[in-house]
């Protein structure tokens, strides 16, 4: 082999080396502006929200209810837990069991169905849950605007991301770990519920908590069934429309008044401090039980 030759392929690697170096430098570099460009828009938000939102937070605001565009904002937070929680209570179960049947018979056609139809879901725009709540719930079966139709309505919205997020928490777990029970001699039953649930539980309460702070957030399908109250909730399940905090931020913005606009955003600040506190504070839960897992 001559030196020309000898001296080529001595270069290739380098030039290799360098148009890789070369690639990844460029895709570290966008991915770098975009995540600069996301993050300003988020701290921007945070920022007007605590602006405007800390000066408005007083006593009143905790104790009184809504009286036309000033007032408090008691019964907008008791509507929010009660359409968040409810919501999550019919849709907890649902969909933890779904997705474990989704994961453990996923050849089945009802799992293909099953996984499918989720997919499509939550590809659906909200307000036509909204839409199926009112012509369902409000009209067909006489509920009229009520706290039911909106929990059983955000219920549908989220039961999709729970059992997608519980089917790839199942799927997440080693293989090595459920034949190491099953060698035991334990039932397929004890295995998914006592062995495979266990091990992955962190990720499951992490996907419950997703679809608790999107159905905290959702505006567009409680307009159609739970409409708007300013009275605190009298304790019927239908036949009552309740409060809730992003109607405020959404109605009360546009109306010219500094009480309206006080209030709007007092309901933006308390759904961010909402989310904040159960996403840290699950947080905190799942690492405990991650330094308790028994290894």
């Amino acid at each position: 082999m001559n030196a020309s030759a000898t001296s080529a392929l001595e270069r290739r690697p380098s030039l290799r080396y360098r148009r890789r170096y070369l690639t990844n430098l460029l895709g570290w570099t966008f991915y770098g502006v975009f995540f600069a460009v996301l993050a300003f828009a988020l701290l921007d938000i945070i920022a007007v929200v605590l602006k405007h939102g800390i000066p408005a937070i007083s006593l009143e605001l905790f104790t009184k209810p809504t009286n036309g565009v000033s007032g408090g904002l008691l019964n907008a937070i008791i509507g929010t837990f009660l359409l968040t929680f409810g919501s999550l209570l019919l849709a907890a179960p649902v969909g933890i069991l779904g997705g474990i049947y989704v994961a453990e018979y996923t050849a089945s056609p009802f799992a293909r169905a099953a996984r499918y139809l989720s997919d499509v879901l939550v590809g659906v725009p909200s307000i036509v849950f909204g839409l199926f709540g009112y012509l369902a719930m409000v009209t067909w079966l006489g509920w009229h605007f009520s706290l039911l139709a909106g929990c059983i309505t955000l219920a549908l919205m989220i039961i999709p991301y729970i059992l997608r997020t519980t089917e790839l928490a199942f799927r997440g777990v080693v293989s090595e770990l459920r034949e190491a029970a099953y060698a035991l001699g334990a039932s397929h039953a004890k295995v998914t519920l006592k062995v495979i649930l266990r091990a992955c539980r962190g990720r499951v309460l992490t996907g419950v908590l997703l679809a608790m702070a999107i159905s905290m957030g959702e505006t567009a399908p409680l307009i159609y069934t739970v409409n708007w109250s300013n009275y605190v909730w009298g304790g019927h399940l239908t036949h009552e429309p309740v409060g809730y905090l992003t109607y405020v931020v959404w109605s009360f913005i546009n109306e010219p008044f500094d009480s309206a606009h006080a209030l709007a955003y007092a309901a933006a600040l308390l759904v961010t401090v909402f989310v904040l506190v159960i996403t840290t504070s699950t947080r905190l839960l799942l690492s405990r039980l991650d330094t308790h897992k028994p290894h």
